[in-house]
Protein backbone atom coordinates (compact mmCIF):
# COMPACT_ATOMS: atom_id res chain seq x y z
CA UNK A 1 0.00 0.00 0.00
CA UNK A 2 1.22 3.39 -0.86
CA UNK A 3 1.06 6.62 1.44
CA UNK A 4 0.73 9.81 0.07
CA UNK A 5 1.58 12.75 1.84
CA UNK A 6 0.66 16.37 1.57
CA UNK A 7 3.39 18.12 2.47
CA UNK A 8 3.20 20.76 5.65
CA UNK A 9 0.34 18.45 6.99
CA UNK A 10 1.60 14.99 8.22
CA UNK A 11 0.83 13.35 11.23
CA UNK A 12 2.70 11.42 13.99
CA UNK A 13 0.34 8.65 13.15
CA UNK A 14 0.98 8.69 9.49
CA UNK A 15 4.78 9.24 10.12
CA UNK A 16 4.35 6.07 13.05
CA UNK A 17 2.37 4.16 10.00
CA UNK A 18 5.37 4.82 7.52
CA UNK A 19 8.10 3.75 9.61
CA UNK A 20 6.44 0.17 11.09
CA UNK A 21 4.72 -0.62 8.14
CA UNK A 22 7.91 0.36 5.67
CA UNK A 23 5.12 1.25 3.28
CA UNK A 24 5.74 2.88 -0.06
CA UNK A 25 5.50 6.53 0.16
CA UNK A 26 4.50 9.59 -2.73
CA UNK A 27 4.05 13.08 -2.51
CA UNK A 28 0.31 14.30 -3.28
CA UNK A 29 0.53 15.72 -7.15
CA UNK A 30 -0.40 19.66 -5.64
CA UNK A 31 3.01 19.94 -4.41
CA UNK A 32 4.19 19.48 -8.31
CA UNK A 33 3.75 23.41 -9.31
CA UNK A 34 5.64 24.68 -6.95
CA UNK A 35 8.74 22.50 -6.36
CA UNK A 36 9.06 22.99 -10.19
CA UNK A 37 8.28 27.28 -9.88
CA UNK A 38 11.43 26.79 -7.00
CA UNK A 39 12.91 25.14 -9.51
CA UNK A 40 13.10 27.34 -12.37
CA UNK A 41 14.50 30.54 -9.95
CA UNK A 42 17.63 27.91 -9.23
CA UNK A 43 17.82 27.67 -12.70
CA UNK A 44 17.42 31.49 -13.70
CA UNK A 45 19.87 31.97 -10.31
CA UNK A 46 22.72 29.73 -11.60
CA UNK A 47 23.30 31.33 -15.41
CA UNK A 48 23.00 34.47 -13.97
CA UNK A 49 26.04 36.64 -12.52
CA UNK A 50 24.95 37.56 -9.36
CA UNK A 51 26.55 35.46 -6.71
CA UNK A 52 23.92 32.98 -5.03
CA UNK A 53 25.32 30.33 -2.07
CA UNK A 54 25.10 26.71 -3.13
CA UNK A 55 23.69 27.33 -6.53
CA UNK A 56 26.59 29.19 -7.91
CA UNK A 57 29.16 29.01 -5.42
CA UNK A 58 31.55 26.66 -3.35
CA UNK A 59 30.11 25.70 -0.02
CA UNK A 60 30.95 26.93 3.62
CA UNK A 61 34.15 28.52 4.08
CA UNK A 62 34.36 28.47 0.27
CA UNK A 63 31.15 30.22 -0.17
CA UNK A 64 33.46 33.14 -1.88
CA UNK A 65 34.86 30.98 -4.80
CA UNK A 66 32.20 31.82 -8.05
CA UNK A 67 30.78 28.69 -9.98
CA UNK A 68 30.56 29.11 -13.71
CA UNK A 69 28.05 28.37 -14.82
CA UNK A 70 29.48 24.73 -16.73
CA UNK A 71 30.59 23.53 -13.91
CA UNK A 72 27.50 23.49 -11.75
CA UNK A 73 26.40 19.80 -11.91
CA UNK A 74 30.52 18.63 -11.46
CA UNK A 75 30.30 21.12 -8.24
CA UNK A 76 27.06 18.95 -7.14
CA UNK A 77 28.50 15.74 -7.54
CA UNK A 78 31.75 17.00 -5.89
CA UNK A 79 29.33 17.90 -2.74
CA UNK A 80 27.73 14.81 -2.52
CA UNK A 81 30.99 12.21 -2.74
CA UNK A 82 33.31 14.44 -0.75
CA UNK A 83 30.57 14.44 1.79
CA UNK A 84 30.00 10.82 1.96
CA UNK A 85 32.25 10.68 5.62
CA UNK A 86 30.19 8.56 7.56
CA UNK A 87 31.25 5.85 9.98
CA UNK A 88 29.64 3.32 11.92
CA UNK A 89 27.39 0.85 11.69
CA UNK A 90 24.50 1.21 8.79
CA UNK A 91 21.21 2.86 10.06
CA UNK A 92 18.78 0.52 9.73
CA UNK A 93 16.29 0.17 7.26
CA UNK A 94 12.94 1.52 8.30
CA UNK A 95 14.66 4.27 10.26
CA UNK A 96 16.43 4.88 6.40
CA UNK A 97 13.16 4.48 4.71
CA UNK A 98 11.67 7.30 6.91
CA UNK A 99 14.49 9.64 6.85
CA UNK A 100 14.15 9.49 2.70
CA UNK A 101 10.30 9.65 3.47
CA UNK A 102 11.33 13.20 5.91
CA UNK A 103 13.38 14.48 2.80
CA UNK A 104 10.06 14.20 0.20
CA UNK A 105 7.99 15.91 3.07
CA UNK A 106 10.70 18.90 2.74
CA UNK A 107 11.13 18.77 -0.73
CA UNK A 108 7.75 19.25 -1.48
CA UNK A 109 7.26 22.28 0.30
CA UNK A 110 8.43 23.78 -2.87
CA UNK A 111 11.57 26.00 -1.12
CA UNK A 112 14.33 23.96 -1.90
CA UNK A 113 14.47 24.52 -5.82
CA UNK A 114 15.18 20.65 -7.12
CA UNK A 115 13.24 19.51 -9.95
CA UNK A 116 10.23 16.86 -9.71
CA UNK A 117 12.92 14.50 -11.21
CA UNK A 118 14.47 14.50 -7.81
CA UNK A 119 11.27 13.54 -6.12
CA UNK A 120 10.47 11.03 -8.28
CA UNK A 121 13.51 8.98 -8.11
CA UNK A 122 13.42 8.99 -4.15
CA UNK A 123 9.54 7.31 -4.79
CA UNK A 124 10.92 5.24 -6.86
CA UNK A 125 13.30 4.00 -4.48
CA UNK A 126 10.92 3.62 -1.47
CA UNK A 127 8.44 1.75 -3.70
CA UNK A 128 11.11 -0.89 -5.10
CA UNK A 129 12.71 -1.19 -2.12
CA UNK A 130 16.28 0.21 -2.80
CA UNK A 131 17.64 1.41 0.37
CA UNK A 132 21.03 3.35 0.62
CA UNK A 133 23.57 2.26 2.89
CA UNK A 134 23.51 5.43 5.74
CA UNK A 135 26.52 5.30 8.13
CA UNK A 136 24.80 6.12 11.36
CA UNK A 137 27.77 8.25 12.10
CA UNK A 138 29.25 11.48 11.36
CA UNK A 139 26.82 14.28 11.31
CA UNK A 140 27.28 17.42 14.20
CA UNK A 141 23.46 18.14 13.95
CA UNK A 142 24.28 21.55 12.02
CA UNK A 143 24.45 22.55 8.66
CA UNK A 144 22.15 19.30 8.06
CA UNK A 145 23.03 15.99 8.68
CA UNK A 146 25.32 16.03 6.03
CA UNK A 147 27.22 13.08 5.90
CA UNK A 148 24.10 10.70 6.50
CA UNK A 149 22.52 12.68 3.95
CA UNK A 150 24.94 12.47 1.33
CA UNK A 151 25.11 8.35 1.24
CA UNK A 152 21.42 9.07 0.62
CA UNK A 153 21.85 11.15 -2.32
CA UNK A 154 25.03 9.08 -3.55
CA UNK A 155 23.14 6.36 -4.31
CA UNK A 156 20.52 8.55 -6.38
CA UNK A 157 23.65 9.14 -8.76
CA UNK A 158 24.58 5.90 -8.91
CA UNK A 159 27.49 6.00 -6.26
CA UNK A 160 27.29 4.51 -3.30
CA UNK A 161 25.76 0.96 -1.60
CA UNK A 162 22.39 0.39 -1.27
CA UNK A 163 20.25 -2.80 0.08
CA UNK A 164 17.87 -4.01 -2.51
CA UNK A 165 16.32 -7.87 -1.61
CA UNK A 166 18.18 -8.13 0.95
CA UNK A 167 21.28 -8.06 -0.49
CA UNK A 168 24.19 -5.43 -0.24
CA UNK A 169 25.62 -3.78 -3.27
CA UNK A 170 26.58 -0.68 -5.54
CA UNK A 171 23.76 2.19 -5.79
CA UNK A 172 24.36 2.23 -9.46
CA UNK A 173 23.49 -1.42 -9.69
CA UNK A 174 20.48 -1.60 -7.15
CA UNK A 175 19.11 0.95 -9.09
CA UNK A 176 19.24 -0.78 -12.00
CA UNK A 177 17.78 -4.15 -10.78
CA UNK A 178 14.81 -1.93 -9.75
CA UNK A 179 14.41 -0.15 -12.92
CA UNK A 180 15.08 2.58 -12.00
CA UNK A 181 17.53 5.45 -13.29
CA UNK A 182 20.37 7.92 -11.88
CA UNK A 183 19.93 11.11 -11.50
CA UNK A 184 22.74 14.11 -12.86
CA UNK A 185 22.40 17.16 -10.29
CA UNK A 186 21.62 20.08 -11.21
CA UNK A 187 22.13 23.85 -9.14
CA UNK A 188 21.46 23.47 -5.60
CA UNK A 189 20.16 20.05 -5.98
CA UNK A 190 22.71 18.21 -4.16
CA UNK A 191 22.85 20.97 -1.51
CA UNK A 192 19.12 20.63 -0.71
CA UNK A 193 19.38 16.70 -0.43
CA UNK A 194 22.24 16.69 2.23
CA UNK A 195 21.33 20.03 3.96
CA UNK A 196 18.56 18.96 6.01
CA UNK A 197 17.82 17.50 9.48
CA UNK A 198 16.23 14.16 7.97
CA UNK A 199 18.46 11.76 9.77
CA UNK A 200 18.32 13.50 13.36
CA UNK A 201 14.13 13.77 12.82
CA UNK A 202 13.76 10.08 11.60
CA UNK A 203 16.07 8.87 14.65
CA UNK A 204 14.37 10.74 17.11
CA UNK A 205 10.93 9.92 15.81
CA UNK A 206 11.56 6.62 15.83
CA UNK A 207 12.99 7.13 19.50
CA UNK A 208 9.65 8.46 20.33
CA UNK A 209 7.69 5.91 18.48
CA UNK A 210 9.62 3.25 20.47
CA UNK A 211 9.41 5.25 23.63
CA UNK A 212 5.58 5.80 23.89
CA UNK A 213 4.97 2.14 23.34
CA UNK A 214 7.12 1.30 26.47
CA UNK A 215 5.29 4.14 28.57
CA UNK A 216 2.11 2.20 27.87
CA UNK A 217 3.48 -0.88 28.03
CA UNK A 218 4.88 0.47 31.78
CA UNK A 219 0.75 1.29 32.87
CA UNK A 220 0.33 -2.86 32.63
CA UNK A 221 3.60 -3.98 34.44
CA UNK A 222 2.87 -1.68 36.57
CA UNK A 223 -0.44 -2.36 37.52
CA UNK A 224 0.38 -6.18 37.68
CA UNK A 225 3.40 -5.65 39.97
CA UNK A 226 0.69 -3.41 42.39
CA UNK A 227 -1.08 -6.74 42.53
CA UNK A 228 1.48 -8.80 42.84
CA UNK A 229 3.01 -7.31 46.18
CA UNK A 230 -0.58 -6.15 47.02
CA UNK A 231 -0.36 -3.01 46.74
CA UNK A 232 -2.94 -0.10 47.51
CA UNK A 233 -5.22 1.25 44.64
CA UNK A 234 -6.15 4.23 46.57
CA UNK A 235 -3.45 6.43 45.61
CA UNK A 236 -4.86 5.72 42.22
CA UNK A 237 -8.25 7.80 42.52
CA UNK A 238 -9.29 9.92 40.24
CA UNK A 239 -9.44 13.04 42.57
CA UNK A 240 -6.19 12.78 43.80
CA UNK A 241 -4.57 13.25 40.31
CA UNK A 242 -7.10 15.80 38.79
CA UNK A 243 -6.55 18.56 41.77
CA UNK A 244 -2.98 18.59 40.59
CA UNK A 245 -4.08 18.69 37.20
CA UNK A 246 -0.79 17.46 34.72
CA UNK A 247 -3.10 15.14 31.88
CA UNK A 248 -0.30 12.53 32.00
CA UNK A 249 -0.65 11.96 35.07
CA UNK A 250 -4.71 12.27 35.16
CA UNK A 251 -4.64 9.25 32.03
CA UNK A 252 -2.02 6.87 33.83
CA UNK A 253 -4.29 6.81 36.94
CA UNK A 254 -7.23 6.15 34.95
CA UNK A 255 -6.01 3.53 32.72
CA UNK A 256 -4.31 1.81 35.98
CA UNK A 257 -7.94 1.99 37.38
CA UNK A 258 -9.49 0.05 34.80
CA UNK A 259 -6.94 -2.56 34.55
CA UNK A 260 -6.82 -3.64 38.05
CA UNK A 261 -10.54 -3.09 38.80
CA UNK A 262 -12.07 -6.10 40.12
CA UNK A 263 -8.97 -7.99 41.14
CA UNK A 264 -9.73 -10.86 44.06
CA UNK A 265 -6.10 -10.04 45.25
CA UNK A 266 -7.01 -6.18 45.73
CA UNK A 267 -10.27 -7.09 47.95
CA UNK A 268 -8.46 -9.33 49.63
CA UNK A 269 -6.30 -6.90 52.09
CA UNK A 270 -8.99 -3.66 52.07
CA UNK A 271 -9.21 -4.66 55.57
CA UNK A 272 -6.39 -4.86 58.23
CA UNK A 273 -3.44 -4.63 56.46
CA UNK A 274 -1.24 -3.41 58.69
CA UNK A 275 0.90 -1.50 56.00
CA UNK A 276 -0.12 2.43 56.09
CA UNK A 277 1.12 3.18 52.31
CA UNK A 278 3.20 1.41 49.26
CA UNK A 279 7.04 2.36 48.48
CA UNK A 280 7.22 5.48 46.11
CA UNK A 281 7.22 2.98 43.10
CA UNK A 282 3.94 1.52 43.59
CA UNK A 283 2.27 4.86 44.43
CA UNK A 284 3.90 7.22 42.15
CA UNK A 285 3.90 5.50 39.28
CA UNK A 286 0.78 8.14 37.88
CA UNK A 287 3.10 10.71 38.85
CA UNK A 288 6.25 9.81 37.28
CA UNK A 289 4.84 7.72 33.69
CA UNK A 290 2.53 10.40 33.31
CA UNK A 291 5.14 13.42 33.57
CA UNK A 292 7.28 11.20 31.10
CA UNK A 293 4.20 10.78 28.92
CA UNK A 294 3.75 14.36 28.95
CA UNK A 295 7.20 15.46 28.00
CA UNK A 296 7.03 12.78 25.04
CA UNK A 297 4.02 14.77 23.61
CA UNK A 298 5.95 17.84 24.06
CA UNK A 299 8.63 16.13 22.05
CA UNK A 300 6.08 15.00 19.64
CA UNK A 301 5.02 18.35 19.06
CA UNK A 302 8.28 19.81 17.76
CA UNK A 303 9.25 16.59 15.64
CA UNK A 304 5.87 16.98 13.83
CA UNK A 305 6.83 20.51 13.10
CA UNK A 306 10.39 19.58 12.13
CA UNK A 307 9.04 16.48 10.09
CA UNK A 308 7.03 19.09 7.93
CA UNK A 309 9.85 21.57 7.97
CA UNK A 310 11.64 23.43 4.89
CA UNK A 311 15.52 22.84 6.99
CA UNK A 312 17.95 23.35 3.91
CA UNK A 313 19.91 26.56 2.73
CA UNK A 314 19.55 28.98 0.74
CA UNK A 315 15.57 28.86 0.71
CA UNK A 316 13.48 29.38 -2.23
CA UNK A 317 11.42 32.18 -1.59
CA UNK A 318 8.76 32.03 -4.46
CA UNK A 319 6.14 34.96 -3.39
CA UNK A 320 9.34 37.46 -3.11
CA UNK A 321 11.30 36.28 -5.89
CA UNK A 322 14.49 35.78 -3.98
CA UNK A 323 17.02 32.70 -2.92
CA UNK A 324 17.69 34.29 0.49
CA UNK A 325 20.48 32.22 2.61
CA UNK A 326 19.85 31.17 6.36
CA UNK A 327 19.79 28.51 9.14
CA UNK A 328 17.17 26.40 9.09
CA UNK A 329 19.65 23.42 9.14
CA UNK A 330 20.31 23.93 12.43
CA UNK A 331 18.90 21.00 14.66
CA UNK A 332 19.02 22.39 17.85
CA UNK A 333 14.47 22.02 17.88
CA UNK A 334 15.51 17.98 17.38
CA UNK A 335 18.39 17.62 19.90
CA UNK A 336 16.27 19.13 22.66
CA UNK A 337 13.26 17.09 21.79
CA UNK A 338 15.53 14.15 21.85
CA UNK A 339 17.09 14.81 25.13
CA UNK A 340 13.51 15.42 26.39
CA UNK A 341 12.39 11.73 25.16
CA UNK A 342 15.97 10.68 27.09
CA UNK A 343 14.70 11.59 30.01
CA UNK A 344 11.69 10.46 30.44
CA UNK A 345 12.64 7.07 28.88
CA UNK A 346 15.39 6.91 31.74
CA UNK A 347 12.96 7.88 34.33
CA UNK A 348 10.01 4.97 32.87
CA UNK A 349 12.85 2.50 33.40
CA UNK A 350 13.95 3.69 36.94
CA UNK A 351 10.57 3.58 38.63
CA UNK A 352 10.29 0.47 36.92
CA UNK A 353 13.14 -1.19 37.93
CA UNK A 354 12.78 -0.38 41.41
CA UNK A 355 9.47 -2.56 40.82
CA UNK A 356 10.94 -5.16 40.31
CA UNK A 357 13.69 -5.06 43.28
CA UNK A 358 10.38 -4.72 45.77
CA UNK A 359 9.46 -8.18 44.29
CA UNK A 360 12.24 -9.94 44.70
CA UNK A 361 12.47 -9.00 48.31
CA UNK A 362 10.85 -11.22 50.80
CA UNK A 363 11.15 -8.26 53.34
CA UNK A 364 9.22 -5.72 50.60
CA UNK A 365 7.41 -8.10 48.74
CA UNK A 366 4.35 -8.70 51.55
CA UNK A 367 5.11 -12.77 52.03
CA UNK A 368 6.31 -13.14 47.82
CA UNK A 369 9.11 -16.23 48.35
CA UNK A 370 12.64 -14.57 47.77
CA UNK A 371 13.68 -13.98 44.26
CA UNK A 372 10.10 -15.33 43.45
CA UNK A 373 10.78 -19.04 43.33
CA UNK A 374 9.18 -21.92 44.95
CA UNK A 375 12.51 -23.00 46.24
CA UNK A 376 14.45 -20.95 47.84
CA UNK A 377 18.47 -21.49 48.19
CA UNK A 378 18.39 -24.46 46.10
CA UNK A 379 17.28 -21.99 42.99
CA UNK A 380 18.09 -18.27 42.80
CA UNK A 381 15.24 -17.63 40.77
CA UNK A 382 14.78 -14.36 39.42
CA UNK A 383 17.91 -12.98 41.08
CA UNK A 384 19.97 -11.80 38.17
CA UNK A 385 17.45 -11.36 36.09
CA UNK A 386 16.81 -7.89 38.47
CA UNK A 387 20.71 -7.46 38.41
CA UNK A 388 20.20 -7.21 34.96
CA UNK A 389 17.44 -4.44 35.17
CA UNK A 390 19.61 -2.46 38.03
CA UNK A 391 22.94 -2.75 34.86
CA UNK A 392 20.22 -1.86 32.13
CA UNK A 393 18.62 1.80 34.23
CA UNK A 394 22.41 2.64 35.12
CA UNK A 395 23.12 2.36 31.65
CA UNK A 396 20.34 4.37 30.82
CA UNK A 397 20.90 6.98 33.27
CA UNK A 398 24.37 7.64 31.65
CA UNK A 399 23.08 7.78 27.87
CA UNK A 400 20.19 10.64 29.03
CA UNK A 401 22.54 12.91 29.56
CA UNK A 402 22.30 16.23 27.41
CA UNK A 403 23.17 16.14 24.20
CA UNK A 404 21.86 19.55 23.05
CA UNK A 405 24.68 21.39 25.90
CA UNK A 406 27.36 20.14 23.94
CA UNK A 407 28.92 22.06 20.82
CA UNK A 408 32.05 22.07 18.82
CA UNK A 409 33.35 24.22 15.39
CA UNK A 410 33.51 22.73 12.53
CA UNK A 411 33.93 23.83 8.90
CA UNK A 412 37.16 25.78 9.39
CA UNK A 413 34.60 27.88 12.52
CA UNK A 414 32.51 29.29 9.65
CA UNK A 415 29.67 26.08 11.44
CA UNK A 416 31.07 27.51 15.14
CA UNK A 417 27.48 26.57 16.97
CA UNK A 418 26.05 23.19 16.62
CA UNK A 419 23.43 21.11 18.33
CA UNK A 420 24.87 17.02 18.66
CA UNK A 421 21.07 15.86 17.15
CA UNK A 422 22.23 13.42 15.39
CA UNK A 423 23.82 11.35 18.18
CA UNK A 424 21.45 12.47 20.62
CA UNK A 425 18.62 11.18 18.86
CA UNK A 426 20.36 7.81 17.54
CA UNK A 427 21.39 7.26 21.46
CA UNK A 428 17.40 6.65 21.97
CA UNK A 429 17.01 3.69 20.42
CA UNK A 430 19.74 1.92 22.37
CA UNK A 431 17.62 3.31 25.10
CA UNK A 432 14.57 1.98 23.95
CA UNK A 433 15.93 -1.44 23.85
CA UNK A 434 17.06 -1.68 27.80
CA UNK A 435 13.83 0.03 28.80
CA UNK A 436 12.00 -2.82 27.01
CA UNK A 437 13.98 -5.73 28.90
CA UNK A 438 13.74 -3.83 32.08
CA UNK A 439 9.69 -4.01 31.24
CA UNK A 440 10.02 -7.16 30.15
CA UNK A 441 12.16 -8.32 33.40
CA UNK A 442 9.20 -6.53 35.32
CA UNK A 443 6.40 -8.11 33.60
CA UNK A 444 7.54 -12.29 34.17
CA UNK A 445 8.64 -10.68 38.10
CA UNK A 446 4.62 -9.65 38.53
CA UNK A 447 3.40 -12.53 36.77
CA UNK A 448 5.58 -14.52 38.79
CA UNK A 449 4.44 -12.93 42.09
CA UNK A 450 0.28 -13.14 41.04
CA UNK A 451 0.63 -16.53 40.65
CA UNK A 452 1.91 -17.17 44.21
CA UNK A 453 -1.38 -15.32 45.39
CA UNK A 454 -3.48 -18.08 43.81
CA UNK A 455 -6.05 -19.45 44.66
CA UNK A 456 -7.04 -15.18 44.38
CA UNK A 457 -7.14 -14.23 41.26
CA UNK A 458 -5.70 -10.34 39.49
CA UNK A 459 -8.50 -8.30 37.40
CA UNK A 460 -10.09 -10.01 34.05
CA UNK A 461 -7.79 -7.04 31.90
CA UNK A 462 -4.75 -8.68 34.10
CA UNK A 463 -5.90 -12.17 34.01
CA UNK A 464 -5.82 -11.98 29.92
CA UNK A 465 -2.43 -10.18 30.50
CA UNK A 466 -1.12 -13.40 32.28
CA UNK A 467 -2.39 -15.68 29.39
CA UNK A 468 -0.55 -13.86 27.09
CA UNK A 469 2.37 -13.88 28.83
CA UNK A 470 2.37 -17.66 29.51
CA UNK A 471 1.96 -18.38 25.73
CA UNK A 472 5.64 -18.23 25.38
CA UNK A 473 7.39 -17.54 28.88
CA UNK A 474 6.13 -20.43 31.56
CA UNK A 475 6.42 -20.26 35.03
CA UNK A 476 10.07 -20.19 36.68
CA UNK A 477 9.39 -23.20 39.17
CA UNK A 478 12.67 -24.28 38.42
CA UNK A 479 15.94 -22.61 37.46
CA UNK A 480 16.62 -22.56 34.04
CA UNK A 481 18.22 -20.65 31.09
CA UNK A 482 16.64 -17.52 31.41
CA UNK A 483 18.21 -15.50 28.47
CA UNK A 484 15.42 -16.36 25.92
CA UNK A 485 12.50 -15.37 28.53
CA UNK A 486 14.08 -11.98 28.95
CA UNK A 487 13.89 -11.55 25.25
CA UNK A 488 10.62 -12.83 24.58
CA UNK A 489 9.21 -10.63 27.19
CA UNK A 490 11.14 -7.53 26.28
CA UNK A 491 9.62 -8.65 22.74
CA UNK A 492 5.49 -8.38 23.98
CA UNK A 493 6.59 -4.94 24.95
CA UNK A 494 8.18 -3.95 21.91
CA UNK A 495 5.74 -5.27 19.47
CA UNK A 496 2.91 -4.36 20.96
CA UNK A 497 1.41 -7.57 22.02
CA UNK A 498 1.48 -6.53 26.01
CA UNK A 499 -0.67 -3.24 25.76
CA UNK A 500 -3.00 -5.55 23.09
CA UNK A 501 -3.22 -8.27 25.37
CA UNK A 502 -4.86 -5.33 28.12
CA UNK A 503 -6.83 -3.58 25.49
CA UNK A 504 -5.07 -0.15 26.94
CA UNK A 505 -7.21 2.10 24.47
CA UNK A 506 -6.67 6.02 23.78
CA UNK A 507 -2.82 5.83 24.04
CA UNK A 508 -1.77 7.89 20.82
CA UNK A 509 1.41 8.88 20.55
CA UNK A 510 0.99 13.03 20.41
CA UNK A 511 -2.20 12.75 21.34
CA UNK A 512 -4.14 12.60 24.82
CA UNK A 513 -4.99 9.53 26.22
Amino acid sequence: MTVTLIPASVKLADLEHIWRSQAAVKLDPSAKAGVEAAHAMVRAAAEGSDAVYGVNTGFGKLASVKIAAKDTETLQRNLILSHCCGVGDALDIPTTRLMMALKLLSLGRGASGVRWDIIDLIEGMLEYGVTPVVPSQGSVGASGDLAPLAHMTAVMIGAGEAVYRGETMAGADALKRAGLTPVVLGPKEGLALINGTQFSTACALVGLFSAWRNAASSIVTASLSTDAIMGSTAPLVDEIHTLRGHPGQINVARAMRALMDGSEIRESHREGDTRVQDPYCIRCQPQVTGAAMDLLRFAGQTLEIEANAVTDNPLVLKEDGRIVSGGNFHAEPVAFAADQIALAVAEIGAIAQRRVALMVDPTLSHDLPPFLTPDPGLNSGLMIAEVTTAALMSENKHLANPCSTDSTPTSANQEDHVSMAAHGARRLARMNANLSYILGVELICAAQGVEFRRPLKTSAGLQDVLAMVRKDIPSVEQDRYMAPDLAKAAELVTNGSLVSAAKLSGFVVGGNA
